[in-house]
């Protein structure tokens, strides 16, 4: 089957096999992940914590030896995070029962409008990449764009992106607007490809400072 481009595809038409192109090629773990451990440092300003970390087969992670519960409770989110994005479900699975329809088209590359289950939601898809994501998830609008990637030889991953939380009636920001930049790395030599640092940089909103804190996860291997 031959996957539409974005370039071949006119507003209006049905644009199904681009974005599952785009879906299929996002990075995921192999079946039969089972965990890793490591040390996990949380860095802001001149404040330096360390702890240690194991995230699950079951992808829930656990950080010990930090006693802030708050910093805690960040490094166990980034790991959380990051690894439900690796869990490989199949197109069908996600988005059996969504339509997909070609919008406008950008340097951000091809509009997905989404109808069915998940109406209302947005992507930009570009270069079997989805470049742009706008959904609606529990009573929020969050917005993501990429800027970079990282080629694991097989499947993307996000390097450089944005990240803004908006009212989904009014449209008005939610705090501050986050940019991100994630280093992953390979466990071993074929091992799954983890998350070594996320530095997060957030724009100051209302009484809200702006701030920029750094995640680091080193000496990983497998469970």
């Amino acid at each position: 089957m031959t996957v539409s481009t974005p370039a071949q595809t006119s507003p209006g038409s049905d644009c199904r096999e681009a974005f599952r192109a785009a879906y299929e090629n996002r990075y995921t773990w192999d079946p039969g992940f089972s965990g890793y451990r490591g040390r996990c440092i949380w860095q802001q300003g001149d404040r330096s914590v360390e702890g240690r970390f194991e995230v699950g087969a079951d992808l829930k992670a656990k950080v010990t030896g930090v006693d802030d519960a708050e910093v805690e409770k960040a490094m166990a989110s980034q790991l959380w995070e990051v690894a439900i994005h690796r869990v490989r479900r199949s197109f069908d699975q996600v988005h059996g029962d969504n339509t997909f329809t070609a919008g406008t088209t950008s340097d951000e590359g091809l509009e997905v409008l989404i109808g069915g289950k998940g109406e209302g939601d947005r992507y930009r898809i570009k270069d079997r990449v989805v470049t742009m994501v706008h959904r609606h998830i529990h009573g929020t609008v969050v917005t993501i764009h990429t800027g970079s990637t990282t080629d694991t030889g097989s499947g993307y991953l996000s390097r450089t992106y944005t990240s803004q939380y908006a009212d989904p009636s009014t449209g008005e920001a939610r705090g501050g607007l986050s940019r991100f930049e994630d280093t992953f790395m390979p466990l071993e030599s074929n091992g799954p490809w983890v998350l070594e640092q996320r530095v997060i940089s957030t724009e100051a909103h209302g009484q809200t400072p702006a701030s920029t804190q750094s995640f680091r996860f080193l000496d990983c291997s497998s469970l």
